[in-house]
């Protein structure tokens, strides 16, 4: 399943954020004032697929509500944490909840053969809630104790989004989480600003 290519309306959420803990983060954004978007229907499920937490074609019949809260405190603590770390504050409670989550073991994975005869990943077992957070929680700690990276998060600067994301772009001079969505946006109301002045 390609990144940011996962899922039909109302969860249709966007891999775009530069890291997986990242993409965890948007999903409450997603719906904000809302019912919780990883929540029902295998929401969570599909979320995992899309963020490539399980490779394609990967049963995830066991996700249930128990995942979901897993998730979601998870989601918290990793919120609290990255925007502690944006605005030079100390997170300490949310910090050694990630530490906790990342110390369990990844989950394993293997190479094997697809219809075609291509190496493809597999995972070496049936995906497990402690295993697939100690992935996010891991990812978490990667970004954050790696100064380049770290330095690059920013907080969108969309109106009404507070998505936060990976500045990759060369002089880090990235100012929307998506040029596509809230740069999109941003350009129309510019241009609508323009328009209602010239009318004046």
């Amino acid at each position: 399943m390609a990144a940011g290519a996962i899922g039909t309306a109302p969860y249709d959420w966007r891999f775009d954020s530069g890291r997986t803990c990242l993409d965890l983060m948007a999903t409450a954004e997603t719906g904000a004032g809302g019912p919780e978007p990883l929540a029902g229907a295998g929401r969570l499920g599909h979320w995992l697929l899309g963020a490539g937490l399980v490779p394609p074609g990967t049963p995830v019949s066991s996700v249930d509500d128990r995942w979901v809260d897993r998730f979601t405190e998870l989601r918290a603590a990793v919120n609290q944490l990255v925007r502690a770390e944006i605005d030079g504050r100390r997170a300490e409670s949310a910090l050694e909840r990630v530490n906790t989550l990342a110390a369990a073991p990844p989950p394993t994975v293997r190479a094997v053969r697809d219809a075609s005869g291509a190496l493809v990943r597999a995972l070496g077992a049936c995906p497990e809630c402690a295993a697939l957070l100690a992935a996010v929680a891991r990812d978490t700690v990667e970004l954050l104790t790696d100064p380049e990276a770290r330095a690059g998060l920013r907080q969108c600067e969309g109106e009404s989004c507070r998505r936060v994301y990976l500045d990759t772009s060369r002089g880090r001079r990235r100012r929307w989480c998506s040029s596509e969505v809230c740069g999109n946006r941003e350009r129309v109301a510019r241009h609508r600003r323009r328009a209602a002045v010239a009318r004046a």
